[in-house]
């Protein structure tokens, strides 16, 4: 099978920029803007404290355990239906969970927004793809939307400050509403239509069920892991299951006629070390959106709008880099170079947190590590999604794009458990060797907690550093293709280097 679509004119290109942008920001801030929200619904609803849990990973349980379904379904059934799907189903499962009034149901919307998201995220990029051809505007494109997926989870908690202060918690959830009538209209109207040839290939149905059951209990596990224990049964039960249906579908993926995956994606050693370097970098993350919004509220003190605004500069540097990225440091010097020097800058802004203690200041001590963060994800985002994604055919270019959004969900899903675990098991440290427990101990103790964090996030980086410049092939996969040479063949350009997606 080949998709082709007729290169739009070039207004209606950016304008489906806009419209596939407004879709990744809805999905990726959707991951923090609740978390705000939580002791407002909470107080709201009546649930308990170990129940809180179940509003976030009910989504992130969905989302991660769809994603390769639901990228294989815009291959299947084509990026414009498929996009249409998953804007009005979020929107829908929106409105369920803000008119909630018990949280059952609001935990059921989250959930359903998690299915719809692992169906809408890898299309997203996919129609980007098949819409920015020129290597130039492509660039440029995934400049854009790479800043975007690194910059909305600091969005979230932004946004989710402003809405739970100024309106109510509901908020949080109805505002995706407006943002997926917008993009809505946007896509009905000028994402391109795409022409299908050949016969519609078939559903891997046994590698769909086998990868969907370990990604669910991968998650599943560390997530039961951060509130349970390492020691619990369920954790490890979970874990083990996870991996013994991936090796299942691994083996599946050899024999399968028409196979969810084809190995061949995910063992080309530059797309490996692509999505190795996406999860890295979603494990690290935690520990700069976590530990810092509990730093600056619980320790300084600032409110959650004061908390959503000191990252604005850490977003700003981001976007600055991405563009920069992917407009002049790929094409020149590829992900080789570009990638290790990204977590290089990633590692030291996480070393510089490790110095906050009670008397430090935002401006002194805080703001100069995010920016730092926010150069260092700026770099390796757009450079590891665009090298993920290129030279994979294009009837498999939603479940490639499903492999990143996979790997960012699964290290999150990581880093959290790790993080949060080490950070406790610091905190309680630091408590025992210094008793008797006042409350300028319990702060110190949590700062103790939070310098613990971010050495591991630091440690983090520094491994992807040495993986990424280890793997990584020299200018590989046409990233490196030149301008002559890209102007001169621009059909070569496309073969070689096109993105497929990310979520």
């Amino acid at each position: 099978m080949s998709e082709t679509s007729a290169p739009a004119a070039n207004g209606r290109r950016w304008i489906t920029l806009v419209v596939v942008g407004l879709a990744q920001l809805m999905v990726v801030l959707d991951a923090t803007v609740v978390n705000i929200a939580l002791p407002s619904a909470q107080a709201d609803l009546g649930f308990s404290d170990g129940e809180r849990q179940w509003v976030v990973t009910a989504y992130s349980l969905a989302f991660a355990s769809l994603l390769l379904l639901g990228g294989r379904l815009s291959d299947l059934i084509g990026r414009k239906r498929t996009f249409v799907i998953g804007l009005i189903g979020f929107a829908v499962a929106s409105a369920l969970g803000g008119a909630a009034g018990s949280f059952e149901l609001l935990v059921a919307a989250r959930a359903l927004q998690g299915a719809f998201g692992a169906l809408l995220a890898p299309t997203a990029l996919a129609v980007l793809t098949t819409t920015f051809t020129v290597p130039k505007e492509r660039a440029r494109a995934f400049g854009v939307f790479g800043a975007i997926a690194g910059a909305g989870g600091a969005v979230g908690l932004l946004l989710g400050g402003i809405l739970t202060e100024s309106l109510d918690w509901r908020w949080n959830l109805y505002i995706n509403v407006f943002i997926a009538a917008f993009a809505l209209v946007g896509a009905l109207a000028f994402i391109p239509r795409i022409t299908r040839t050949g016969s519609r290939p078939k559903l891997d149905v046994p590698g769909t069920l086998l990868v969907s059951g370990a990604l669910f209990g991968l998650v599943y596990g560390f997530s039961n892991a951060e509130s349970g224990g390492w020691d619990a049964p369920l954790t490890w039960g979970m874990l083990a299951s996870a991996g013994v249906l991936l090796t299942a579908f691994v083996v599946w993926q050899t024999r399968a006629t028409h196979p969810l995956l084809p190995l061949s994606i995910v063992l080309d050693r530059n797309r490996g070390a692509a999505y190795i370097s996406v999860l890295i970098t979603g494990a690290g993350m935690f520990g700069i959106f976590l530990f810092v919004t509990y730093y600056l509220q619980l320790t300084l003190g600032y409110s959650p709008i004061q908390t959503g605004l000191s990252f604005l500069p850490m977003i700003g540097m981001l976007i600055l880099a991405a563009q920069l990225g992917t407009n002049v440091l790929v094409p020149r010097f590829g992900p080789k170079a570009l990638v290790p020097v990204g977590m290089v800058l990633g590692a030291t802004g996480m070393y510089f947190l490790t110095f906050l203690d009670g008397s430090s200041t935002y401006a002194a001590n805080v703001l100069g590590p995010l920016m730092l963060i926010g150069f260092a994800m700026g770099t390796i985002m757009p450079a590891s999604m665009q090298t993920a994604t290129l030279g994979v055919d294009r009837q498999f270019a939603g479940v490639a794009s499903a492999m990143v959004n996979t790997s960012q969900q699964v290290g999150g899903s990581i880093g959290t458990a790790l993080l949060n675990t080490l950070a406790a098991t610091a905190t309680a440290d630091y408590l025992v060797t210094h008793a008797p427990v006042t409350a300028e101990v319990g702060a110190q103790a949590a700062i103790a907690g939070y310098s613990t964090a971010y050495w591991w996030g630091a440690g983090f980086f520094a491994l992807g550093a040495v993986l990424s410049a280890l793997l990584f092939r020299r200018r590989g996969h046409g990233l490196s293709l030149t301008r002559t040479e890209a102007d001169a063949d621009p059909a070569a350009a496309v073969r070689v280097v096109e993105p497929v997606v990310v979520g």
